[in-house]
């Protein structure tokens, strides 16, 4: 069985912008995009017409360089500037 990558499983401190969209607790990698996407289906993000894609809202924004759509491949680019 493989073992875990350390890294994905650190606990990660977000930025105070990406704080105000899952919180300011420190959680791993995984846990952030888990985080993430419960935002964005709780919010009605996930584009209608293509599934992959994310349509941001005022808090989102700020996190992807103020784009108004951004693909979910992208999302972890983006996240990782807002993670220490």
């Amino acid at each position: 069985m493989a073992k875990a990558n350390a890294q994905f499983m650190k606990p990660c401190t977000p930025s105070a912008t990406l704080a105000a969209v899952i919180g300011n607790t420190a959680c791993p990698r995984t846990e952030v995009v888990k985080k993430m996407w419960t935002y964005i289906k709780n919010n009605g993000l996930q584009d209608k017409t293509n599934k992959r894609m994310i349509n941001t809202d005022a808090k989102l924004a700020p996190l992807f360089d103020n784009k108004t759509q951004i693909s979910m491949f992208e999302m972890n680019k983006y996240l990782s500037k807002h993670l220490s």
